[in-house]
């Protein structure tokens, strides 16, 4: 990455400061672009769920590696929980969607519960394991809450094979004018689910896998009590990354850590941080890191810079220490600090190889936690910071009450914060997609066929708040 006309400020910047200059192109379409990223994570989107309780569960953890992406599970989870999350993920088909599975006999308001757990919004009612009917909200308006679902499910079923080629099965949903339809097995017995828009993913994203073909997962480990037995159980039970994490991850129990983890001799990846400068960079990858967390204060949930003053503008953060962690041969995550399409464009110009998100997929379907809905109806999640008294309290629940009384008196996180559902994108995978077709276009207006031929050629330039309000698309005429 260069900057336009060698104009490289002497204050730091954010993403909102930056803009891109298009250059000479000879890539004819987005969808030639490769998305997969060098660092060893095997995500073949650069898009990575940030370890927040709120929004990294089994069910963002699925979906997201289906497309491609990385999803990292929080340090606080009990390590049986984590393992049995990590198996759960690694069991689901690389097509279809995990169905919700309801009984004849199950309740209207049975299915009401469970429909937002999934953005494609229906149950497949089951007896002996094959599937007899389907229930969508639509279904279910206005029925008596204890009506059971064999009242009201609809039994005219298209059902697809479980291995069908899925452009093969978005022409027969297409066909047929149905939306979704479950996929049995050889048996008959249910499989999965698969809407068209599922089908036609399937064609334009490449699951992120393992050697055994089995969807990818990454899992979180703090720096303080017994680091390395923790470590170790993480691997024993699959994860595929390895992430130790804490806020200020240039410090000597940071280093102790990582020192730790590297002993045990981990075959996956160790991604380390946070930081924001190329010392914080130098230090972690020589105690074993080989791809370095950026970004001190950027999230929606954090209060860091605000409370303490501490932190760095992160389009800065991330250019300074991936030139750095390029030079030792190793790799960064940007953290946080991303809100459109464009930031996360320009954190892999500045050259980070894959893109943490956190609070921008809070409020969707998979992130965990009920749906709740406001006085006029409309629906949101709760989402809370990892420094937050909540969080603090979770991670905190085996201390005695002296010593957790006394840390829930320094939060720094927004303790909740409601995510609202876009009624247009309610699903990660919505928001992926408009992720991903910005980052494709980026990639073609630098003339780039790879994330590291958009880092080598991207032109970037400093703007004014003019200029980037200038940029923003308006919603209603100025009449």
């Amino acid at each position: 990455m260069r900057f336009l006309n060698d104009s490289r400020p002497s204050y730091d910047l954010t993403y909102d400061d930056v803009f891109m200059v298009p250059s000479r192109s000879a890539v004819g379409s987005r969808q030639g672009v490769d998305l997969s990223t060098p660092d060893g994570t095997g995500t073949t989107i650069p898009l990575v769920v940030a370890n927040m309780t709120a929004i990294a569960g089994r069910r963002m953890a699925e979906t997201v590696a289906r497309r491609g992406g990385l999803v990292v599970i929080p340090q606080d989870i009990p390590l049986d929980v984590v393992a049995d999350v990590v198996s759960w993920v690694k069991q689901r088909h690389l097509v279809l969607d995990t169905p919700i599975v309801l009984a004849p006999t199950s309740t209207v308001g049975d299915a009401l519960a469970l429909l937002p757990k999934r953005a494609h919004g229906a149950g497949v009612v089951v007896t002996d394991g094959r599937p007899v009917g389907v229930v969508t909200e639509s279904d279910l308006t206005g029925v008596d809450r204890f009506t059971q679902l064999s009242e009201v499910m609809s039994t005219e079923l298209l059902l697809l094979d479980a291995d069908i080629d899925p452009r093969e099965a978005f022409g027969r949903l297409d066909a047929a004018h149905r939306r979704l339809a479950p996929a049995v097995d050889a048996d008959g017995r249910l499989a999965g689910i698969l809407t068209r828009k599922g089908a036609l993913r399937a064609t334009l994203y490449t699951p992120a896998v393992d050697a055994a073909g089995r969807l990818r997962i990454a899992a979180a480990v703090g720096i303080n009590g017994d680091v390395a037995g923790r470590a170790k159980a993480l691997l024993e039970a699959g994860v595929d990354t390895l992430v130790v994490d804490t806020a200020h991850g240039h410090q000597e129990s940071m280093i102790s850590a990582l020192k730790a983890v590297r002993a045990l001799d981990p075959q996956v990846p160790v991604v380390a941080g946070n930081v924001v400068a190329a010392e914080g960079v130098r230090d972690l990858v020589e105690a074993g890191a080989d791809i370095v967390k950026v970004g001190v204060g950027p999230g929606a949930m954090c209060t860091t810079r605000m409370m303490t003053g501490v932190g760095r503008p992160q389009f800065s953060a991330v250019l300074e220490c991936a030139a750095e962690a390029r030079r030792l041969g190793k790799h960064v995550w940007a953290d946080g600090g991303v809100r459109h399409p464009r930031d996360v464009a320009m954190a892999l110009a500045a050259g980070a190889s894959n893109v943490m998100i956190g609070s921008w997929f809070a409020g969707t379907h998979e992130s965990p936690g009920d749906m709740q809905h406001t006085a006029d109806g409309r629906p949101y999640k709760e989402s809370f910071g990892m420094a937050s008294a909540r969080a603090v309290r979770n991670r905190t629940s085996e201390e005695s009450a002296y010593d957790r009384a006394r840390k829930a008196l320094f939060e720094e996180g927004i303790s909740t914060s409601r995510m609202f559902l876009d009624p247009a994108r309610p699903g990660v995978e919505d928001l992926i997609d408009s992720i991903i077709a910005g980052v494709r276009s980026s990639c073609t207006y630098a003339g780039a066929g790879s994330l590291e031929e958009f880092h080598e050629r991207a032109v970037v330039g400093v703007q004014s708040a003019a200029g980037y309000a200038e940029g923003k698309p308006l919603h209603a005429s100025w009449t």
